[in-house]
């Protein structure tokens, strides 16, 4: 091929690109203003993303259901994709393979990830319930009078998840050890069947299937979460998302906790959100609303302290392989001056 003929192609597509350009920006204006949008959010501080992936546990929540923070990220030209999961465990093994960036789960599930060598941080506390969303329950006619008797039997519930640790604490207290068990990892649906199925002998489950199989199986309580459950559960993100995109994180930890507010003053409303994508009636929502918490909390020493403690006892109890220090799984102050609302500092 000459030279001319070349020089002539160049000038061709230069055209082609120039006069595109121009009809663009003449024909469709809105679309160019959106991609100037994006790149807003590209170049304002703290926010390095054009998207991102929330984690939500299909036990109900009402962040996603609510849409709650999709308005102001979407303004700054972010997208949001929501990913589901049937609890704790999963949610974070997904976060550190970098499938999802922020995530709610309890207090266990961090543990566990930590230990497998996770590059995940915490970003905030979630206001401690009073114990009674989560529980190790029987059926109603068991023979299974108190958590000692389940010495020997099958018990149920999601290893790594805050039942497990409702169970460790539960068979300490009545001078057992989860060796003194038969310990079947379940997730919350498998067990739910299973259970109502009488193919199991206890089951440590959270709402909303805990209020269902009370109402609906006369299921009976041997031990609640009252006062082992202490420092509430915990939203984490993946550790490079957070240190790149504060001002995301900061956002959407201000939307989360302003609709926490507002759904601790309207549990009947926030039934009503919840029944329609749980498919669950609303008497039963309500009462499991009442006994949930939804307000965050600041990330204190002592919340840490009691982190430290229950991992502690998960590597006494030799279900995690290396002792743990929880605050390897914090940003530095000054990040978290960057990334966290106000009322959270």
């Amino acid at each position: 091929m000459d030279k001319p003929f070349q020089q002539q192609r160049r000038t061709l597509l230069k055209r082609i690109v120039q006069y595109s350009a121009l009809g663009l920006f003449a024909l469709s204006t809105p679309f160019v203003g959106s991609l100037v949008q994006n790149s807003q959010a590209q170049t304002r501080p703290g926010i390095n993303t054009k998207s991102v992936s929330l984690a939500y546990q299909t036990s109900g929540d009402i962040v996603k259901i609510r849409g709650a923070v999709e308005p102001r990220l979407k303004a700054l030209g972010i997208s949001v994709n929501w990913v589901p999961f049937p609890a704790g465990p999963q949610l974070l093994e997904a976060m550190n393979a970098n499938r999802v960036d922020i995530g709610s789960v309890g207090e266990s599930p961090p543990i566990f990830a930590q230990a497998a060598g996770a590059q995940l941080v915490y970003i905030s506390g979630r206001k401690p319930s009073k114990g009674q969303s989560q529980a190790i329950i029987v059926q109603k006619d068991s023979p299974i009078k108190k958590v000692a008797d389940l010495k020997g039997k099958k018990i149920v519930f999601q290893r790594g998840s805050s039942a497990h640790y409702l169970v460790l604490r539960a068979l300490k207290e009545a001078g057992l050890k989860i060796s003194d068990v038969q310990s079947i990892s379940l997730t919350p649906a498998e067990a739910r069947d299973a259970f109502l199925q009488k193919k199991i002998d206890a089951w440590a489950v959270w709402d909303p299937n805990l209020a269902y199989v009370q109402k609906n199986a006369g299921a009976r309580t041997l031990r609640d979460s009252a006062r082992i459950s202490t420092q509430g559960g915990f939203y984490l993100a993946r550790r490079d998302f957070a240190t790149k995109n504060p001002e995301v994180v900061r956002i959407f930890l201000e939307e989360v906790d302003k609709l926490g507010e507002w759904a601790e003053k309207n549990p009947s409303e926030v039934a009503k959100i919840l029944a329609p994508e749980l498919k669950l009636d609303v008497s039963l929502l309500e009462g499991v609303a009442r006994r949930r918490t939804f307000r965050l909390t600041k990330l204190t020493p002592s919340v840490i302290a009691e982190q430290q403690r229950v991992a502690d006892e998960y590597f006494e109890a030799k279900l995690i392989p290396r002792k743990l220090d929880v605050r390897e799984f914090l940003l530095s102050p000054e990040q978290y001056q960057a990334s966290t609302p106000k009322r959270l500092l």
